[in-house]
């Protein structure tokens, strides 16, 4: 029996069918991923961008009079980033079983009405203790977004190209900073209307913008990349056989099982972890606390908001041409190490030097880096862990390393460590230095495995052991 792209699927006789019995037309399916490019991947863009402007605004915000108001002084204005980053983290996998459970439609749709609602409840708050409490609930709200469409990024697309779509968590990151900061100086501009803070101003415009622009976009989101109302019954059918053909490869949940030790004794796994851990302080900083540091260097309250918008624009490009560039010459680690080089140089400058210019220069440099870091680590670790029962686990294990970041990031820049935060941006620019070296040293680990390999194939060996990319069959992107 073979199942073809054109004609009725039956389900019951694909499961009893080999990976060669099923052909799927290339002309077909690249007609059904277009047909995703076109909806989906704008969709998943507009709720990245919403859902960044409201996590990351709160940065603005406190610019204009957030921490004034709530007399966030000391560190606690570092304690309520610090809570939200430990409620984003502990939701973020229950929201991709949701997704997985319920669809797309339905959980990211629930996921946008609420963080929307929370968003508004932030501009009525009054103390401290409340100010907690909304950002735990927006963490909790919103921590299945970008993980969420990033695995269903990877159940339509194929592993070689769906990395040019996960990049758009940065690419959103990156742009709702630059239009956080032009709207956060339009609403500052406004002042004080109707007795409510400009500050406030900001998460009501905000909640108002998400529920119509995210709204809109709701209805896009198809319940199951099968039954997408976009397609056409054709198309319709090779996404099941698509689904079907790739079950074959992927095996059953219970296959997952037999990765898990592979997975937590690869020394590769714990390494890329700990590199991106020691990147990520410096990334997750400096989209929350980038106005803090502008101002820190002696700009005015409304000068920021402006300010930090040519800084994201140099970030998307860079991040956009780096990717493109590491994809076509195939190679992770020299950008890796490359792109540690100009965070690490951003922040001594602001450490170095009390001049603001050269302090809002720095801010120019750190950032031709620091998005292309995470994408990559997260690219390099899922292209080169195989099979897919190991990436399932190595992959997500070595992220939630990673996101233990955001509790270190959130201390570095208390108020009382103004106007410079020698201090946050000494540790930045050390655990990037750290980066680098650890990056690395992931490099020359896998270079390593790669010659062992070419060594035992020339001697005519035909297994080391191992069923793993660490097997003769595979070799790694370096």
């Amino acid at each position: 029996m073979v199942a073809k792209a054109n004609a009725p699927v039956d389900i019951a006789d694909l499961r009893s069918s080999s990976p060669a019995d099923i052909y799927i037309d290339p002309e077909k399916e690249k007609a059904a991923m277009k047909k995703f490019d076109k909806w989906l991947v704008p969709v998943a863009f507009v709720f990245l961008v919403l859902s960044s402007l409201d996590r990351n605004n709160v940065g603005n915000a406190k610019t204009f009079g957030f921490a004034t108001d709530l007399d966030l002084t000391g560190n606690r204005f570092g304690n309520i980033t610090t809570l939200f980053s430990v409620s984003f983290v502990i939701f973020e996998v229950p929201w991709v079983m949701a997704i997985k459970r319920f669809g797309p439609n339905k959980a990211l749709g629930t996921a946008l009405v609420l963080w929307s609602i929370v968003t508004l409840g932030t501009a009525f708050i009054q103390t401290y203790g409340q100010a907690i409490a909304v950002r735990m609930l927006l963490g909790a709200c919103e921590a299945g977004v970008a993980p969420g469409f990033s695995y269903l990024f990877s159940t339509i697309y194929p592993r070689n190209i769906a990395g040019k779509r996960v990049m758009m968590t940065n690419l959103a990151n990156c742009t709702s900073g630059a239009f956080g900061g032009m709207f956060a100086y339009a609403v500052q501009s406004m002042g004080t209307r109707r007795g409510i803070a400009p500050w406030r101003w900001l998460f009501i415009v905000e909640f108002c913008l998400t529920m119509v622009v995210g709204g809109a976009c709701w209805f896009i989101l198809p319940a199951t990349p099968e039954t997408a109302w976009f397609l056409s019954e054709e198309e319709k059918e090779t996404m099941v056989l698509r689904k079907q053909r790739d079950a074959f490869y992927r095996g059953g949940a219970e296959s997952n099982k037999k990765w898990l030790k592979p997975s937590f004794t690869d020394p590769f796994v714990y390494l890329l972890g700990l590199a991106f851990f020691t990147s990520s302080v410096a990334i997750t900083g400096f989209g929350v606390f980038l106005p803090t540091i502008i101002q820190g260097l002696g700009f005015a309250s409304l000068q920021i908001q402006y300010m930090t918008i040519p800084v994201y624009v140099l970030g998307a490009i860079c991040l956009v041409t780096n990717c493109y560039l590491s994809d076509r010459w195939q190679r992770r680690g020299p950008f890796l190490v490359g792109c540690a080089i100009p965070v690490m140089a951003g922040y001594l400058i602001c450490v170095g030097s009390s001049n603001s210019n050269a302090g809002y220069a720095g801010m120019f440099v750190l950032v031709t880096g620091v998005y292309t870091i995470s994408t990559l680590a997260v690219t390099w670790i899922a292209t080169n862990v195989s099979p897919d029962g190991k990436r399932a686990v190595a992959m997500p294990f070595a992220y939630s390393i990673a996101n233990l970041s955001s509790l270190v990031s959130s201390q570095l820049y208390p108020t009382d460590q103004g106007p410079r935060y020698v201090q946050g941006n000494a540790i930045s620019a050390g655990l990037d230095i750290i980066a680098a070296f650890l990056y690395f040293a992931c490099w020359m680990l896998l270079r390593r495995r790669n010659q062992q390999k070419e060594k035992l194939i020339a001697e005519g060996v035909t297994t080391n052991g191992y069923e793993d990319d660490r097997g003769l069959g595979t070799m790694y992107i370096l």
